[in-house]
């Protein structure tokens, strides 16, 4: 039999989305934050001569340049206010991860609710500041030693005052960006970072689609090949869906009991587990931690000791020693994010004190050893497909020169995100349309 949300949700059309006025206001305020974004990634950082850069930029986007303009949405390739994009909220959000692990005080901040995530957010923004300051420094450093081919430097006038006023602009422009991202998740629809990169990544697909057209054009690469691309592009797209909605589910059984004379409960339930739980956070996590140093040893290179050169080299695009670094953080936080999204312990727990149990599993320790052994096995299966999605198209990227926002780490946040964002239009919609019904109840009520 059908249940009313499936029936509401099988109901739902853009009459019912044009209806839902609240909805339609966070969509508005959504995209019009979304527009500021992109529109700031325009504005350049001041000293910079624009034509140097974009010819020092186009060298490095067959290495590590192309992955961190994907990040930034072209802004770090145009030396924008919005560089460093979000990476560095990213990776401090990371180390405080690690430290509610880690540290029992930390732990014990998570466990005190909202209290405690107000001040785990507030040490997660003094982080972010440090980091980014840190990370622009060593960029008007890297900038200032910079020439490109011609031999014209990149900076028009270098010195403390160029350090100090882009060290400034970066930090304010990633502050920016974090404020506007917790704006979207507040009072919008989606999560904020996570649409800030999908934002960059899907402004930058056209453009990444042209040049490969006339990679094809100049016959550097076949036709056969462009359209054997775009094939495996739409095969890796129903790949993700099909993943990211697959779940492994556990029966879960309630007992009956007797009050009066009727009898109550007995009915069972699942307990859904998902195969990839993380989503894309591994993917994220393991970029803004592998390309921060990486990006700094490029733009130092020519600068700084030549040993960051050899380094430069070996962890360069396709190169084995960034491949296998690149899997092993993806593996390493598919497992750590989902230890900390999901507590086998506090499940088991909470199924207990509500009477529910798996069947053939011992309530309490044994059902909590029961879901950590399901969940590692699917876990394995979720980050090696991560690993998959992540390795293989940086190995096509490597060897045919093809656009990074092709590859199974651009595709994978896109679709993750639009899958997630469509989700909480759905669940909008289904409470108003709820709240409708209700309405519609009292007025009959009253009659």
């Amino acid at each position: 039999m059908v249940s009313a949300v499936e029936q509401m949700a099988a109901n739902t059309s853009w009459a019912a989305l044009g209806k839902a006025t609240d909805l339609r206001n966070r969509i508005l305020f959504t995209l019009g934050l979304l527009v500021v974004y992109r529109l700031g990634t325009f504005i350049p950082v001041p000293g910079i001569d624009g034509a140097a850069l974009r010819e020092f930029m186009e060298q490095a986007q067959g290495g590590i340049g192309g992955m961190l303009t994907m990040f930034t949405g072209g802004a770090l390739g145009r030396m924008g206010i919005f560089a460093l994009g979000i990476m560095p909220y990213i990776s401090a959000s990371i180390i405080m991860q690690l430290m509610t692990s880690l540290s029992p005080s930390m732990a014990q901040l998570k466990k005190e609710g909202e209290t405690g995530r107000k001040k785990i957010n507030q040490y997660t923004r003094y982080g972010t500041v440090v980091l980014t300051a840190l990370q622009a420094y060593g960029i008007a450093a890297g900038l200032e030693g910079m020439t490109a081919s011609g031999g014209q430097g990149v900076v028009l006038a270098g010195g403390m005052f160029f350090k100090a006023s882009t060290v400034i602009t970066l930090v304010g422009g990633t502050m920016f960006l974090m404020w506007l991202g917790e704006q979207i998740t507040a009072r919008g629809v989606g999560n904020g970072i996570s649409l800030i990169i999908f934002a960059g990544i899907v402004a930058e697909l056209p453009s990444a689609l042209a040049a490969t057209l006339e990679l094809g054009r100049t016959g550097a690469l076949s036709t056969l090949f462009i359209a054997a691309l775009l094939i495996g592009a739409v095969g890796v797209i129903y790949g993700i869906v099909f993943v990211e909605r697959s779940q492994r589910k556990l029966i879960v059984q309630y007992p009956k009991r007797q009050v009066g004379n009727k009898m109550f409960g007995g009915e069972s339930s699942h307990l859904p587990l998902k195969i990839n739980t993380s989503g894309v956070i591994p993917l994220i996590f393991a970029s803004s931690i592998l390309l921060m140093p990486i990006t700094l040893i490029n733009f130092t290179a020519n600068s700084g000791p030549g040993f960051l050169t050899t380094v430069a080299a070996f962890l360069g695009r396709g190169q084995p020693a960034y491949l296998l670094m690149y899997a092993t953080f993806i593996a390493f936080f598919a497992f750590f994010y989902t230890s900390v999204v999901f507590n086998p312990a506090d499940t088991a727990d909470n199924l207990k004190k509500y009477g529910g149990f798996i069947p053939g599993i011992r309530p309490g320790k044994n059902t909590a050893d029961y879901l950590n052994y399901v969940l590692t096995r699917l876990t394995v299966v979720g980050a090696a497909y991560l690993v998959l999605i992540a390795i293989l198209p940086e190995l096509l990227i490597a060897r045919f020169s093809v656009p990074f926002f092709f590859g199974g780490t651009s595709l994978l946040i896109v679709v993750s995100v639009t899958l997630d964002t469509v989700a909480q239009v759905q669940s909008h919609l289904l409470a108003h349309q709820y709240e409708g019904l209700v309405k519609k109840s009292r007025l009959r009520g009253r009659r």
